[in-house]
């Protein structure tokens, strides 16, 4: 029985450790949509099936951004020197990345 409630454990302690720090997002190429505090409408995806790049569009302009992530203290962090994407959880933050200017904070699905 003791042996039964350790591989249990063992399970379970692996399968939080696995889940990663990004959202979910439409595994099919659609588009996410998050609306920010500032109402910045952002659309996002994952470019790739590792989740190490994004594509990014605000307010549905037709310009998309190419971020890849980076390095990060808390959380996913995706940029390409121009535009930055933070996400943790299910929650994330936009801003240009030149001189700070913030997008949106508190950006989440509706």
């Amino acid at each position: 029985m003791k042996a039964w409630m350790g591989v249990a454990s063992a399970l379970l302690l692996g399968a939080c450790a696995s889940q990663p720090d990004t959202p979910p997002a439409a595994s099919d190429g659609q588009w996410t949509r998050w609306v920010c505090d500032s109402q910045a409408e952002v659309l996002w995806r994952f470019a790739d099936d590792s989740r190490e790049t994004v594509d990014l569009r605000i307010a549905g302009g037709d310009i998309v951004y190419r971020l890849r992530q980076a390095p990060a203290g808390s959380g996913t962090f995706y940029s390409d020197n121009v535009i930055a994407f933070r996400t943790q959880g299910e929650e994330g933050l936009v801003y240009w990345v030149n001189n700070d200017d913030l997008i949106g904070r508190g950006c989440q699905a509706p």
